[in-house]
């Protein structure tokens, strides 16, 4: 049992509960929040995240992790506004959301600089308030780790190190980089068992997502309702890793935005998912995944225990070999 930094105060691992570990209350560009916010309606804002926040908790949902961090609108008072409102556990993330470089605030002092950053948020409080976050979270995606990112990959790690909170990572399956994120994550020295490697579901590369669990991390299926894959695709090889005996290793989400500024509301994206939304999970997916033969234990392992385990760094490994072979004879 660990002690975690909610929004709200702290809580104890075994107190987390049903969990959806990543969905965003309020994604937005930094910097135009502030320069211009004029184009925001924060009431409106906050009534969206409360109505979808209500309707999970109404399903039994007890914590929310919300990986939003400098990049993509980190607003603390916000997620605490929301917390209250709706007595939900959520939990906030520090770190840097880019896919390539970092202001040169932070590319011109040395990683140990940035890690002293996020141990701040971790240990004193975030955006100068005394509401502490709970876990790091980093991102990479098509472009590839640059040596910005690579930077702030080890300041999260010596984060990690100090403080003892646990990793999400964004990742691109279809480039493979999640591999690359370990093998920095290990060569800074991160036990796996703190380290989620986010969006693994968005491929059903199994010999990819299989690389990932044999180097002893959590994996993200944690994007349902977005592309690259519709949900029954993800659903295939979801349930083919629960046979292999990979629930323990497995988060369920669905990286859904309450506000989302990037595209205006008319535009396609929203169009092509029109079922995205925090009770998607709840309302389609899991039911299907019953329907496909996933147990209720592999779900309660999946939606309880995990995120427990992932806090703490308390998974036990079994032996990928004998996991992996399970899988390729059942493929053939």
């Amino acid at each position: 049992m660990v002690s975690i930094n909610t929004v709200t105060g702290k809580v104890d691992s075994t107190q987390l509960g049903c969990t959806l570990v990543h969905e965003h209350l309020l994604v937005r560009s930094d910097s135009v929040a502030v320069q211009f916010p004029h184009l925001y309606d924060d009431e409106d804002n906050f009534l969206k995240a409360v109505e979808q926040v209500k309707a999970v908790k109404a399903q039994g949902i007890q914590t929310i992790c919300d990986p939003t961090v400098m990049g993509i609108g980190r607003d603390i008072r916000f997620m605490e506004r929301v917390a209250h409102e709706t007595e939900m556990q959520i939990i906030a993330a520090t770190g840097i959301y880019s896919y390539s470089d970092i202001p040169p605030i932070f590319q011109n002092r040395d990683i140990d600089y940035l890690a002293d950053v996020f141990v701040r948020d971790i240990e004193v409080g975030v955006q100068n308030t005394s509401i502490k976050a709970g876990f790091l979270k980093c991102t990479a995606d098509e472009p590839g780790i640059t040596s910005d990112l690579d930077k702030v990959f080890r300041a999260i790690a010596r984060a990690q190190k100090k403080t003892g909170v646990p990793i999400m990572t964004h990742s691109h399956p279809a480039s493979e980089n999640g591999l690359k994120q370990l093998d920095i994550f290990k060569e800074e020295g991160v036990d796996p068992q703190y380290i989620m490697i986010g969006h693994c579901g968005d491929t059903d590369n199994i010999d990819y997502i299989l690389k990932i669990l044999n180097k002893g991390a959590f994996i993200g299926m944690d994007r349902y309702g977005q592309a690259p894959l519709a949900y029954e695709k993800r659903n295939s090889t979801l349930v083919e890793l629960v046979k292999g005996g990979y629930s323990n290793r497995m988060f369920l989400s669905q990286d859904y935005c309450c506000s989302f500024d990037w595209f205006p509301p008319e535009h396609e994206f929203f169009k092509q998912y029109p079922n995205w939304s925090m009770t998607f999970l709840l309302n389609e997916v899991i039911p299907n995944l019953r329907n496909e033969g996933v147990s209720e234990a592999d779900i309660h392992t999946m939606m309880y225990d995990n995120v427990r385990r992932w806090f703490e760094g308390s998974y036990e490994l079994d032996s990928t070999d004998e996991k992996s072979e399970r899988i390729a004879i059942r493929e053939g």
